[in-house]
This record gives C-alpha cells, structure tokens and sequence, in this order.
C-alpha cells in the first residue's frame, strides 16, 4: 500500500472515529436535557440565530406538523421562544434563549475553545486544507443524504 494510501485510509478511520465520538457526547447532552435528536438538531441550528419553523423542518426531517410540537415541547421546557418576523408579521420565528444559550456554554464551549487552540498550531496553509477537506466532506454528506432519500421515494 502507497503513504498516500495509508494515510487516506487513516483519515477514513480518524473521521469515522471523530463522528462517532461527537455522537455520542451529543447524545450524552440531550440525555442530560432531557430532549430528543430532532429537538437537539433543532436547538443546534438556533445558534447561527432565529429561524423559521420551514428551516427547522428541513434540517430536522420533521413535517409542519411535528416541527410545531417539537416547538411546543422546547418552549415549555424554556429553550426556545417565538417571535414574529419583521419582514412578514405572518412569519414565526423560533430563537434560542438565554437558558439554552449558557447551557450550550456549559456543555460545548471547552470543546470550542480547546479546538480554536487545536487549530492555532496549525499553518495558514495547513488551515485552508482543513476547510477545504471539511467543506468538501460536508456536501458529500449533505448529497448523499438527498440520494438516500431520493431512493426512499423511487
């Protein structure tokens, strides 16, 4: 087997490994919530700000309907309110709260920062190939995921 080889298929590993690893400390997380995967998913998406119930529906897999109980549930438990929207008062939007956002700090912010650290060791150079690996590996995710359920339909 070539070094390129070798090393190809201990990335392989290193990235099976690290999915796995990242599961189940998320799964460990919600456990300690007491949310479910879509709930989790859903309060993962509210950090990059508020959303939609329709970009919750997609990046969850949930109908309207299940998208609006999972809602429910959040905001019961204090995770999430909603809002209107200001560019369409008929749109709801869905936003993290405060609860939510220091309990995202109590349970991922050492990752984050230990990883920011990680990464400072790297080069510029070494840091695009990072992302660009990362982006790549992303939408081959993404794509296969829309074949799969392409499939599921056919």
């Amino acid at each position: 087997m070539s070094k390129s080889a070798e090393l190809i298929a201990a990335i392989g590993g290193a990235v099976m490994r690290w999915q796995d690893e990242t599961q189940s400390y998320d799964e460990a997380v919600r456990e300690r919530l007491g949310i479910n995967g879509p709930e989790g998913r859903c309060l993962s998406l509210l950090h990059r700000g508020p959303q939609s119930a329709g970009a919750i529906a997609v990046v969850t897999g949930l109908t309207p309907a299940a998208v609006t109980a999972l809602i429910d549930r959040l905001e019961a438990r204090g995770y999430v309110t909603r809002t209107r929207s200001l560019e369409d008062r008929r749109k709801v939007m869905v936003e993290a709260t405060e609860t939510t956002l220091r309990l995202s700090q109590r349970y991922y912010g050492e990752i984050a920062y230990e990883g920011q650290k990680l990464l400072g060791t790297f080069s510029d150079a070494e840091l695009g190939t990072i992302l660009e690996f990362m982006t790549a590996a992303a939408d081959l995710q993404r794509n296969q995921l829309q074949n799969l359920k392409a499939s599921a339909t056919s």
